[in-house]
């Protein structure tokens, strides 16, 4: 597997929406993730973020995303509705090691974090000659 995620919330929220029938609490950085040709892409919806408030960190193979949401109330005014979250928001997802994590290439560009990570060289396929034996032969390895 080349990504897992982690949510250690995610089947407390489950178990919640089955019981109460509504969220626990609102998904703040949802993603997609898909491979394309020879990198592994990444989506996060963080809309309303500013971008210098945006973090990414790598360590032994976990990448770190916090983004910060602020109340664009100024202080003192009275709050009529409340309904987007803000704050602090963190997501973590393992890279397997066919993953090049000292290559990641990422852009903010209308609310949408993308994240371009390539595939590791040793990770890519490739054809190893075989010699001998008369004509020489390729399989992939």
């Amino acid at each position: 597997m080349m990504l897992m995620r982690t949510d250690p919330f995610r089947e407390f929220d489950r178990l919640a929406q089955q019981v109460l029938g509504t969220a626990s609490r609102p998904a703040a950085m949802p993603m997609d993730a898909y491979r394309s040709g020879e990198e592994f892409v990444v989506h996060f919806d963080i809309p309303g973020v500013d971008p210098e408030t945006i973090d990414l960190d790598v360590e032994r193979n976990v990448l770190t995303v916090r983004a910060e949401r602020r109340s664009p109330a100024p202080e003192g005014a009275e709050t009529v509705a409340s309904e987007r979250p803000s704050g602090t928001f963190s997501r973590q997802l393992f890279l397997g090691d066919t993953l090049d994590a000292e290559r990641i290439d990422a852009s903010y560009d209308a609310g949408v974090l993308t994240l371009r990570i390539p595939v590791a060289e040793q990770a890519k396929p490739r054809k190893i000659r075989i010699a001998g034996g008369g004509a020489p032969r390729q399989i992939t390895g």
